[in-house]
């Protein structure tokens, strides 16, 4: 068993926090009515920001700290394998999908069956060419030229 394991996790004393702030957010609803629910939920999603920014700044820090820690103990940092990027590609293919959809009303209603093969075309060409800088042998060839 991990140390990290029997210690309290801040992020769910956060949560427990969130929690007593929504609670407190509903309560005054209640009280106020509805014509202060615009202003009572932008209130709670400004506090709900703030927990999230504090929380990646601290993961950030500490990351940095760890990466300046290498670097000053002779090593060299992670550039992260490719489990690490797993976010930044699902975000790309989530932005592309979503796009695609008006692209593939335009270039159909412009082009018909030709524009829409077009759009399509061109949204996997993108994505090829994003998938390609994450091809492992890029990693290969890349780790070659540093040395």
């Amino acid at each position: 068993m991990d140390v990290r394991d029997t210690e309290p996790r801040p992020s769910l004393l956060k949560d427990a926090e969130l929690k007593k702030e929504l609670d407190a957010t509903l309560h005054a609803r209640r009280d106020l009515g509805p014509e202060y629910e615009s202003a009572l939920v932008d209130s709670f999603l400004e506090k709900v920001e703030q927990r999230v920014d504090g929380s990646v700044d601290r993961r950030v820090r500490r990351q940095l700290a760890e990466q300046q820690m290498v670097v000053a103990r002779g090593g060299r940092p992670d550039r992260g394998g490719p489990e690490s990027n797993f976010g930044e590609r699902f975000g790309f293919a989530m932005i592309s999908l979503i796009l695609a959809v008006p692209l593939s009303a335009i270039g159909g209603v412009n082009a018909g069956f030709k524009g829409l093969v077009v759009t399509w075309l061109g949204i996997v060409a993108v994505n090829a060419v994003h998938a390609a800088h994450r091809w492992p042998w890029q990693h290969i060839r890349r780790s070659r030229e540093d040395d």
